[in-house]
């Protein structure tokens, strides 16, 4: 009987709250529905091979529809053509040694190249065999029609007349190419652990400061220490200012953590500049506390306010670069320039990955900073219903 009294409580208390019922119903369908886009649009992963000098056989071998084949006419060297075209790999040839320089900044593409060349090489030696093959059956039966002219010439005493190879066997044998292999970034110990790990660091700071700026301002405004702040003669603006710097502070320390953690327990190797990373994560925590905050305004409960994690946050992942944004649908690209943690991934890869510089990222940080004025000025406008004088 107890037992169902409080059934009967809790089921009356969620029917009452209609935005909670709102979110665990739509929610989970959002993400659903996101996922079966993301994953069923083009999901075949593709990548640029730059060539030089290369055997035509082998560049038309290699060629297949995940692989893109360029001729370079350039005589930079295989790195700088890397960077200045973005490609996945340059292939050269001198004589029978071909030289593979991988870029080497996403190991799928590096793997898919290395694939891509072994099964082109197997190919040429099938393909040289089969010509053998027909080549011997060639000479066999010309041997055999020489054998038969003899014997019915023997009585005339013919001269024993040799029958040449045909030119087909000669040329019929395979190409036995040595690859030597070069690495842009990394090496050949670099796994797709060391591609995600620079998009999960700034995840992670994302996603924590989020929920704890959001759940603690949320607690002050639930217990009523906010009202009695706007009571007072402070301004909107210093008590949004005292929030960002007071958990600024911890974010800043969290993610010094975070990026020290990766160093030396991870062992990640960070080409580019330290304290481009740690700026970036910073600017990243002040986004996620800006939004935290201006989504706790709209959370009635602690409850409330983790729901709003499936629509505000989960999204952010999936248009971070985890999923490459090549391999989405055309009109799902977009969205993920409206993403704060899309700008903040790019610029960290390329910061851990390639080594980018200020002048490389600025892009990103400017649009970062965007994002923080933005909703600023959102809790600003939102904070104003909550003034009692």
């Amino acid at each position: 009987m107890r037992i169902s009294a409080m059934i009967r409580r809790v089921l009356k208390e969620m029917i009452r709250d209609k935005r909670t019922l709102a979110l665990m119903m739509i929610a989970p369908l959002f993400i659903l529905t996101l996922v079966y886009f993301l994953f069923q649009s083009n999901n075949n992963q593709t990548a640029t091979l730059g060539v030089r000098n290369v055997d035509s056989s082998l560049v038309k071998a290699v060629k297949n529809d995940n692989l893109k084949v360029r001729q370079i006419t350039s005589d930079k060297s295989a790195k700088s053509i890397i960077r200045d075209k973005d490609y996945a790999g340059v292939l050269t040839q001198k004589d029978q040694k071909l030289t593979l320089t991988l870029q080497n900044s996403d190991q799928t593409k590096s793997g898919l190249l290395k694939k891509s060349l072994q099964q082109a090489q197997v190919k040429l030696k099938m393909q040289a065999a089969a010509s053998g093959l027909k080549a011997q059956k060639e000479v066999i039966a010309a041997q055999a029609k020489a054998l038969k002219a003899i014997q019915e010439t023997m009585g005339a005493g013919a001269q024993n007349s040799g029958v040449k190879a045909p030119a087909s066997l000669k040329a019929a044998k395979a190409s036995a190419y040595s690859v030597n292999t070069h690495y842009l970034y990394g090496s050949s110990d670099s796994t797709f652990f060391d591609t995600i790990l620079p998009i999960m660091i700034g995840f992670v700071v994302f996603f924590f400061v989020f929920l704890i700026s959001g759940i603690a301002l949320l607690k002050e405004r639930t217990t009523g220490t906010l009202n009695r702040l706007l009571a007072t003669p402070i301004k909107r603006g210093e008590i949004i200012a005292g929030y960002l710097s007071g958990y600024g502070i911890f974010a800043f320390i969290q993610t010094v953590v975070i990026v020290l953690y990766t160093m030396y327990v991870f062992k990640i190797q960070i080409l580019g500049s330290v304290w481009y990373v740690i700026l970036i994560n910073i600017l990243l925590a002040f986004v996620a506390l800006a939004l935290g905050l201006l989504i706790s305004t709209f959370a009635a409960s602690e409850f409330q306010m983790v729901q709003f994690i499936p629509i505000v946050v989960i999204p952010q992942i999936f248009f971070s670069g985890i999923v490459p944004l090549d391999q989405m649908a055309s009109w799902l690209r977009p969205i993920a320039h409206i993403m704060p943690l899309y700008y903040g991934a790019q610029s960290m890869s390329d910061v851990i990955t390639k080594g980018a510089g200020f002048f490389d990222i600025w892009g990103d940080l400017l649009v970062l900073v965007g994002f923080a004025a933005l909703f600023l000025i959102l809790n600003l406008l939102t904070m104003r219903k909550y003034r009692q004088v």
